[in-house]
């Protein structure tokens, strides 16, 4: 008998594999400040948070609240930000959707009213506001998929910042190694094939091979499902050499 492969030990959310969120700030989310009511804030800080792969600023607003959002390019500290239905469609301002105009860049948006916030909020991305209806607006997502969304949804103006993350180069193991190390990522991650037979279906013999199909069932017991799970189809495609 072998040992729990670690796919399993994944499963079973010990302290090793939770993400270690005590380090981060703060959680992202906007105040449950009514959409009628406009109110203005200063960007006290823009801050990076571990973990995140955007900067998120702290803003300070008039009536001495304080709440993170996710910085938007171009934000600055020191600029003041509006909230609510009668704020102007500018860089970094909180409206919701019915008081935006389409074809708007936009990010951190609701799916429900005074939810905080859920969606485009990872570093470069953005949606963009394609039409309304007389009770939702068709939203763009970076996926591209079209998404109705209540009109009384708030979101923030802009792209989020931190897009180029992916463009530059890691360089070293040591940068991999704390990218993944703040989001209890298990990493390096050892193919199976290279393990020995006691640790992972793939593992043991004379060479690096699976050496059986790799096709399994959704109802294989875990320590057996690794490889391709439940496919769909198997073997080359018709038309292909």
């Amino acid at each position: 008998m072998g040992k729990r492969i670690l796919v399993q030990r994944f499963g079973r959310g010990t302290s090793t594999f939770r993400a270690p969120t005590h380090l981060r700030i703060a959680p992202v989310k906007y105040p449950a400040i009514p959409i009628e009511t406009l109110i203005r804030g200063v960007v006290v800080d823009i801050l990076h948070d571990p973990g995140r792969s955007a900067p998120i600023a702290l803003i300070k607003l008039e009536n001495g609240e304080s709440f993170y959002n996710v910085a938007v390019e171009g934000l600055r500290v020191g600029q003041v930000i509006e909230i609510g239905a009668g704020a102007n469609i500018a860089l970094g301002n909180i409206l919701p959707l019915r008081s935006i105009t389409e074809g708007t860049k936009i990010c951190n948006i609701e799916l429900r009213p005074y939810d905080g916030g859920k969606l485009a909020r990872a570093g470069g991305a953005y949606a963009i506001l394609t039409g309304k209806t007389s009770t939702h607006a068709i939203v763009t997502l970076p996926s591209g998929k079209q998404k109705m969304i209540p009109l009384d949804a708030r979101a923030t103006i802009g792209v989020v910042a931190g897009g180029g993350r992916v463009e530059k180069p890691l360089l070293k193991a040591g940068n991999a190694y704390y990218k993944w190390k703040v989001r209890a990522r298990k990493w390096p991650r050892v193919r199976g094939v290279a393990m020995n037979a006691v640790d992972h279906p793939h593992g043991g013999g004379a060479h690096q091979s699976e050496s059986k199909p790799t096709t399994v069932s959704r109802r294989t017991p875990p320590g057996r499902k690794v490889g391709h799970i439940a496919a769909r189809r198997t073997g080359r495609k018709k038309g292909t050499h």
